[in-house]
């Protein structure tokens, strides 16, 4: 059973995820409390887990904000998913089902569908096709202690925008890592998998810290 906490965490997540709160904006308890139709109480509670995730901030005396992210705080970030994400990826390729390629092959195939340039390239609906294709990738690797570890830096490009910050060449390196990842996937070659997640997190972090 979902508790109103439980609620309020989820809506508040999804809000940050899909910049609807941005970077930095003020987070009031009473505020959230009528948006979400619920007591301040679950909205506190909401907020620390939020807190715990890294997604928010709770400032002494000053309430809470969702989390902004220095350069530095950036490059310390891909710093942790390049010492992590490859070895994930490495394992998922030795343990991926015909199911978990397929499903990893489809979220592929819609984010380079949708950001295709044109004018039905639609940036904000790459963000949970991305985030729901790494989070399988982790999922098939099977490896707890890894994805704990993951879990409060992965999401940071999510809530910084990032699709819209890349040029077309960036985007389009991104887009094509992860088909890339996907065959080496059925290739079962976890080296070769390991390598282009190495490149999809290196490319990323040349948008999102050196061109910053």
């Amino acid at each position: 059973m979902v508790t109103t906490t439980g609620r309020a965490h989820v809506a508040l997540r999804e809000s940050i995820l899909r910049g609807d709160l941005a970077p930095g904006a003020h987070l009031g308890e009473v505020e959230l409390a009528e948006r979400l139709g619920v007591s301040r109480t679950p909205v506190r509670e909401a907020l620390s887990r939020l807190a715990a995730e890294g997604l928010v901030e709770v400032l002494p005396h000053r309430g809470a904000r969702v989390s902004s992210f220095s350069p530095d705080d950036l490059d310390g970030i891909f710093d942790v998913r390049l010492a992590l994400e490859p070895r994930a990826t490495a394992r998922a390729a030795l343990r991926a089902t015909a199911e978990d390629l397929d499903a990893l092959d489809d979220l592929a195939r819609r984010m380079l569908e949708i950001g295709a340039p044109g004018p039905d390239q639609d940036l904000d609906a790459i963000v949970p096709l991305n985030r729901d294709f790494h989070a399988r990738l982790l999922a098939v690797a099977d490896a707890p202690a890894l994805s704990a570890a993951l879990a409060n830096v992965v999401h940071t490009p999510i809530v910084l925008r990032t699709f819209h910050a890349y040029d077309p060449a960036s985007l389009a390196r991104s887009l094509a890592h992860h088909g890339e990842m996907v065959a080496a996937l059925r290739a079962g070659d976890a080296d070769w998998a390991s390598a282009v997640m190495r490149s999809h997190i290196g490319n990323a972090r040349a948008v999102m810290v050196r061109n910053r």
